[in-house]
């Protein structure tokens, strides 16, 4: 099985990979090196799940299963 992991390196240039691991001695491993800086993706997930999120939200059956909690109008 091929597994792809995210690394950055440090400022003495060593890889620190973003969440740890445990391989077997022995274990053959591939490192890309990519030009472009790590990204950003604080939110990403949370702006690409908007759209279905709101076709659910935004129903009248949800309105009514939380009326109780809008203030009185």
């Amino acid at each position: 099985m091929i597994q792809t992991l995210e690394a950055i390196t440090d400022e003495q240039g060593r890889i620190q990979l973003r969440e740890p691991i445990q391989l077997p001695a022995g274990k053959r491993v591939l490192v890309t090196i990519l030009e472009e800086p790590p990204a950003d993706l604080g939110g990403e997930t949370a702006r690409l799940s908007e759209p279905a999120l709101a076709r659910d939200w935004n129903r009248p059956e949800e309105d009514a299963a939380w009326s109780h909690l809008q203030p009185e109008q």
